[in-house]
């Protein structure tokens, strides 16, 4: 099983790291004000999450990245060609509380963000849900939850859809970065916040 950094702790990072200690699955997570302010956090999770520094998290061979829009630049700074190892863009280009879409000039928020970990295989996944639905029980109503992916790089697609399945999702590829990424964007795509469940 590939190594998992997480880099951001806020809702959506800290509900993959809740889905991955649900299943016993190890993940070094980080945030802006360094590890020691994750302890409470990692207790809370329990013994396979375990706080680091951003670049601990970076260095993963699976790296999720969920952050505030405005701060992504500033997050990413200054880390190291990713060499080919998996980021997931788990990000939207809008931001509490007013909920205003980022000026994008025209690309999808996939493509700035990709600009931002260079050498990375991109995979855009974990975003379109609230985070209570990505760190709660994904068996619902006779079913698995719904989480969508989208890239560019097959094997890249390959490893994070396996990621899902063991997480207990049930994962649906909608194809390009760009294409895939425009339908679960938010704000304007038109599949964020639909709670599917894959019967059987």
């Amino acid at each position: 099983m590939s190594t998992i950094g997480i880099i951001g702790a806020g809702a959506i990072g800290s509900a993959f790291a809740k889905a991955l200690a649900r299943k016993g699955l190890q993940a070094i997570i980080s945030n802006s004000r360094g590890p020691d302010s994750l302890a409470d956090l990692a207790r809370e999770l329990g013994p396979s999450i375990t706080p680091g520094t951003r670049d601990q998290a970076a260095a993963q061979d699976i790296v999720l990245v969920a952050v505030n829009w405005s701060r992504l630049p500033s997050a990413l700074d200054g880390l190291p060609d990713f060499g080919g190892r998996i980021v997931i863009d788990a990000n939207n280009p809008i931001e509490a509380p007013r909920f205003e879409p980022a000026e994008l000039h025209g690309r999808t928020s996939s493509e700035v963000f990709a600009d931002l970990v260079p050498g990375a295989r991109v995979v855009k996944a974990f975003n379109h849900l609230p985070a209570h639905l990505i760190s709660e029980d994904p068996q619902a109503d006779g079913g698995h939850r719904v989480l969508f992916f989208a890239g560019d790089d097959a094997p890249a697609k390959s490893a994070v859809s396996e990621l899902i399945g063991r997480l207990g999702f049930f994962g649906i590829d909608l194809g390009s970065l760009v294409g895939g990424g425009q339908l679960v964007q938010i704000p304007g795509g038109p599949l964020p916040v639909l709670n599917l469940v894959k019967l059987g």
